[in-house]
């Protein structure tokens, strides 16, 4: 057996993962509680802070990088603090690596972020597949509940993972070109065969399984995505179509039409008044009525707390002062919204205007805009990644240098706290139009908004009332 082996196996590494392969350009440390313990004034951020910093480090050595670390120096320091953990252990694991030597800085960059950084894209409702139906319906551990038969049948489950190519290729496009594209493939499929007639049907489809072994595994998959998108619609026409274009206008500060809102009270009450939304609907709304001003007074957060008689819940507004992010400010210190690239050019569906910002950064960052007073790197610049090439371009030219820096190069996003599923879309985004650099993003957990309204009102709870579920890791 073992000679059998050998001839077999050319080489083999121990590998410290210590992280967890979401998706193919997806990770995460699986410490949900990190956001207790990060954002709230209890003890405990300086061991989960250790244990995240371990754990970024083997990720960056499975990936055989020793990235230039940079951070968000704003609004609060844990990104600091982290970043500064992060290079440590870098520097000392790549001096004791296998072979006993020091490895250089990488064409690879890591940034490190707090979660208040964004949060207009935590709360906002997402049309684009995958963020619309973790958000609107009950998938719990990547698993779907669905039925084919009608309510009456047979329940059923299917794991939404990378190994669903269907699942894969659409899950980043936008609600509408789902509605249209499952069809087409499902009539490509009977059509095959000739076994449908007429309108296209669950039930037709049922039978046609029956009456197609073969076929069974492909349309099943197709049927499994059909169900999703058609629950996320029965939910979106239902409530929330109208509360789409409110969310959009408050967090551009425009309508559809590129004019600007002037009063965003007024945009916002209807919301409010509407008794098909529920309080988690109306929360999010208030939510982006303050983000949009960056911050209110207490009068009028009172004013909006009693009014929608959330006083149980008020907690899930209040909170994000913990995340850095303004929330009752007086009338004289609002802030002016932030400034953000030009998108009105790119084609997109009206309900769907809005970008993360997350987007934004990863842009810059290849393009090596990000301002380095904002970003302040824990290290020494990589060469390649430095503005202005003043190491490399002593050797090479311009040109050589850029094609250095992109070739192979990789940029890591970690955010403390969790990320949404549209920010983890934005990460394949920017590497399809920049496709010599691979953007891999990260975080504590995976959020949805519901989620994370729930951890939001629990950051000025005592951590005794709190469940930690892996507090023998903290």
């Amino acid at each position: 057996m073992k000679s059998s082996c050998s001839r077999a196996i050319r080489r083999c590494k121990e590998i410290n993962v210590s992280f967890f392969p979401y998706e193919s350009q997806v990770f995460t440390l699986d410490v949900p509680d990190a956001f207790f313990c990060c954002y709230s004034e209890t003890d405990g951020k300086d061991a989960i802070m250790e244990a995240m910093a371990e754990q970024i480090v083997t990720l960056c050595a499975t990936l055989e990088e020793n990235p230039g670390v940079r951070y968000k120096s704003k609004p609060l320091d844990n990104a600091s603090k982290l970043a500064e953990l992060v290079e440590n252990k870098l520097e000392n694991y790549y001096k004791i690596d296998e072979k006993s030597q020091i490895k250089g800085k990488t064409h690879s960059q890591l940034l490190i972020i707090d979660r208040g950084f964004d949060p207009v894209s935590t709360v906002l409702h997402e049309l684009t597949f995958q963020a619309m139906a973790y958000d609107l319906l009950p998938i719990e551990n990547d698993t779907y509940k669905y039925k084919t038969d009608g309510p009456s049948g047979k329940e059923r489950e299917a794991i939404l993972e990378e190994e669903d190519e269907l699942w894969v290729k659409i899950r980043h496009k936008h609600i509408a070109d789902v509605l249209e594209e499952i069809p087409k493939l499902l009539k490509e499929v009977s059509s095959k065969r000739k076994a449908t007639e007429g309108k296209l049907s669950l039930s037709n489809l049922a039978q046609l399984m029956k009456k197609m072994p073969h076929f069974r595994k492909q349309i099943t998959k197709q049927v499994v995505h059909l169900n999703i998108a058609e629950d996320c619609m029965s939910k979106f026409k239902s409530s929330i179509e109208k509360l789409c274009k409110t969310e959009q206008d408050l967090a551009l500060g425009t309508d559809a039409e590129g004019q600007k809102v002037k009063d965003s009270m007024r945009v916002l009450l209807p919301v409010l008044l509407n008794k098909n939304h529920d309080s988690y609907d109306k929360i999010r709304a208030i939510l982006l009525y303050i983000f949009s001003t960056n911050g209110t007074t207490q009068e009028n957060l009172d004013k909006l707390i009693q009014n929608v008689q959330i006083e149980s819940d008020s907690d899930m507004i209040k909170n994000w002062k913990y995340l850095g992010v303004p929330v009752v400010v007086s009338s004289a210190s609002q802030q002016r919204r932030q400034s953000r690239k030009d998108r009105s050019s790119e084609e997109t569906f009206q309900l769907s205007r809005w970008t993360p910002v997350i987007k934004d950064v990863m842009e810059d960052a290849i393009e090596n805009k990000l301002d380095s007073k904002e970003w302040p790197y824990c290290s020494q610049c990589p060469a390649a990644w430095n503005g202005s090439g003043a190491v490399s371009a002593r050797q090479k030219s311009k040109t050589s240098y850029l094609d250095d820096r992109k070739s192979g190069s990789k940029l890591i996003v970690f955010v403390i706290g969790g990320i949404t599923y549209s920010e983890m879309r934005s990460a394949y985004e920017v590497s399809q139009a920049y496709k010599s650099c691979e953007v891999i993003i990260g975080s504590t957990h995976i959020l949805t908004p519901r989620r994370l309204l729930d951890d939001v009102k629990m950051l000025n709870k005592p951590k005794d009332t709190v469940c930690i579920k892996d507090e023998e890791k903290l």
